[in-house]
Order: C-alpha cells, then sequence, then structure tokens
C-alpha cells in the first residue's frame, strides 16, 4: 500500500498491510532529534521513521510583541515562551480578551480573515508529497476562544454571558469553514484529513457538562465536520483529557478519527475504548506522553506501542502517534523505538 492507501483504509476500519504511523513534535523536540542522528533533514526522520500522513500548513501573519516576554499572535492569544536545553516552548497566559467589560469589546477586536494567508503553495507542496495521506489545518471552534476570552472569562461568560461565548465561537467557526475551503479548492480536493481542535478534558474528566458542551461546542464541531466532509475529507479531531462521556457525542456528529486517546485513566484505555467504541471511530494516538515517553526505556515504549498497535489496530481503525506532539523531554531513544 502507499501511505495515502495505508491511513484511507484504517479510517476505513479495513485492515491495512502495516499500521499506519503520523509524527508531530515540537520546534524544540525536533531540535534535540535531529541534534541527536546528526543531520537537519527533517523529511529524511519521517521517511526513515516509515511516516504515513504529511502535514501542511500555509504562511500566516507573523507574532507580534506585547511587551513584558509576551507575544500574541493574530487570534489574539497571549503566550510567553520557557526556554528548554533545545530551544523555547510556548506557554500561554492570559488573552488579548481577557479584560473585555462590554460585548462591543469583543465585537471592536481586529478579528483575521483568511485573506492573511498564502494558500498559493499548496498545490505544489500536495505534488510533492502526492504517496502520502495529507492533513490540513489547525481548526479550534471552543478551547482557542476560550485561550483568547481567558478561561476563567470564558467559564463565568458560559454561565452569564451565554452570548459572548457564542459569539466567540461564531468567530472561529466562521474562519475556518473558509480556510479550509480556499485550502480544499487550491489543491483541488487532494486534502485527506482536517484537523479540528478542543480540548474538553482535563486529567481527572471532562472540563464542562455535556449540557454545555451540546449548547457551546457541539453546534460548531458538527459545523465544522459538515463542512469538511463536504469537501471530501475526513475530520480528525483532538482533545486532550479524559473525555469517555463525550465520545458517543463525538461519534454522533461525524468525527472520523479522534486524538489523542490520553491514557489518563480506566475509562480511556485501549481496552475499554476498543471494547465500546471499536468500529465506530478510528483511534489515533494513545502512546503515553506524560511518563512512559520521557521516562521510560526503549524496551517499554516498544512493548506498549505493540499493545496499542494489537488491541486497536489488529482489523484496522487505528493510526500509530504519540498522545500530544512529542515534548523536548522525550529522549530521542524513545521516539526512535516507537517507531521501530
Amino acid at each position: 500500500m502507499t501511505p495515502q492507501e495505508r491511513v484511507l483504509a484504517a479510517i476505513a476500519h479495513q485492515k491495512p498491510d502495516r499500521i499506519p504511523r503520523d509524527f508531530w513534535a515540537e520546534p524544540a523536540t525536533w531540535n534535540r532529534l535531529l541534534a541527536y542522528l546528526g543531520h537537519q533533514d527533517k523529511e529524511r526522520v519521517l521517511r526513515d521513521l516509515q511516516i504515513d500522513i504529511w502535514h501542511l500548513e500555509v504562511p500566516g501573519p507573523p507574532e507580534i510583541s506585547v511587551g513584558g516576554g509576551v507575544y500574541q499572535n493574530f487570534w489574539g492569544e497571549r503566550y510567553i515562551y520557557r526556554q528548554t536545553p533545545w530551544g523555547p516552548v510556548r506557554e500561554d497566559t492570559r488573552g488579548a480578551l481577557a479584560e473585555a467589560q462590554t460585548f462591543a469589546d469583543l465585537e471592536q477586536f481586529p478579528w483575521p480573515t483568511p485573506d492573511l494567508f498564502d494558500y498559493s503553495g499548496l498545490s505544489a507542496e500536495c505534488h510533492r508529497r502526492e504517496e502520502y495521506a495529507l492533513l490540513y489545518g489547525f481548526a479550534d471552534v471552543w478551547q482557542r476562544p476560550a485561550l483568547v476570552r481567558g478561561w476563567e472569562g470564558m467559564f463565568v461568560d458560559m454561565v452569564e454571558r451565554p452570548e459572548w461565548v457564542h459569539f466567540l465561537c461564531r468567530k472561529f467557526t466562521d474562519f475556518y469553514k473558509q480556510d479550509y475551503t480556499r485550502a480544499a479548492e487550491a489543491t483541488n480536493g487532494r486534502i485527506d484529513i482536517y484537523l479540528l481542535i478542543s480540548d474538553l478534558g482535563s486529567q481527572t474528566g471532562p472540563l464542562i457538562s455535556l449540557a454545555m458542551f451540546r449548547e457551546f461546542v457541539a453546534p460548531y464541531i458538527r459545523e465544522m465536520v459538515n463542512c469538511i466532509h463536504s469537501l471530501g475529507g475526513k475530520v480528525l479531531f483532538h482533545s486532550c483529557g479524559l473525555i469517555a462521556p463525550f465520545i458517543p457525542e463525538l461519534i454522533e456528529l461525524g468525527i472520523d478519527i479522534l486524538d489523542p486517546i490520553q491514557p489518563v485513566g480506566p475509562s480511556m484505555t485501549p481496552e475499554l475504548l476498543q471494547a465500546q467504541f471499536g468500529g465506530r471511530i478510528c483511534f489515533h494516538g494513545g502512546i503515553d506522553m506524560q511518563r512512559l515517553l520521557p521516562q521510560g526505556t526503549p524496551e517499554q515504549v516498544q512493548a506498549e506501542t505493540r499493545r496499542y498497535c494489537q488491541i486497536l489496530g489488529a482489523e484496522g481503525g487505528y493510526i500509530l502517534a504519540p498522545a500530544h506532539l512529542f515534548q523536548p523531554d522525550v529522549p530521542p531513544e524513545n521516539i526512535l523505538a516507537m517507531y521501530q
């Protein structure tokens, strides 16, 4: 099988010739891994690890400094950079609308449009990566609005000012529907998978109730899913944390692939996920980023990888990946062991 055929078979719950593989890592992790390997060729790394999914990006506006070591992106998310031995890592702070006092403050914010992005290179990139399954985007309909508003403000708004939440979620949803449509048009429908993100879980359970999920998150997920499916793509939905109560709802909303199936409790084990949802959704991720990958031995990493592949992927329906972007505290030996 080609990488694209392998990934699409797994998503369709058909048995591929082997478990398909994905890879994503923080820039600092790439620095550490490339230094260990002794070269600077990222594409060579992905080929050597037999990665099947290629992540597409388009240039957007640069971040700006807002003082005090704080930076802001085009959405109004704000963050600092924490230094590691291998380079800086982003850490979020209160967003640009955290101090908003009136609805007019939201309306008057300089909201971005897809005109800020340059899609002209996407078609050529697709042709260069023709054999891969192609993944595009970074759409978010709830979590990134919360980062711009500030988590505390967002949680209070959901109770006291629900129209504020819907305004923010609408801004992001409309933007990303246009963004994905333009990307699909620029590539003549070649993109296989579109990413949709909203972290719904903590280490111990959901961040919000099912009722709040249904009011403030689900309608916008459904819009994005319908848009992506109309473009001929599959939806990779990312949510960290213990999100087992949401999985039936996400399946009903039309999610095709669920990431990162973070192993934070009994309800998120591969055995239980397969027993409850196997055949209904494709799983992506699962290899523990908090303890196993940074602290385990290569042999332990390999054993856990085999476990996930055997339980979730024996008959298709699983894409091997870490349970978040590889972080810079993961030894390169463990990254290599996971794919070996």
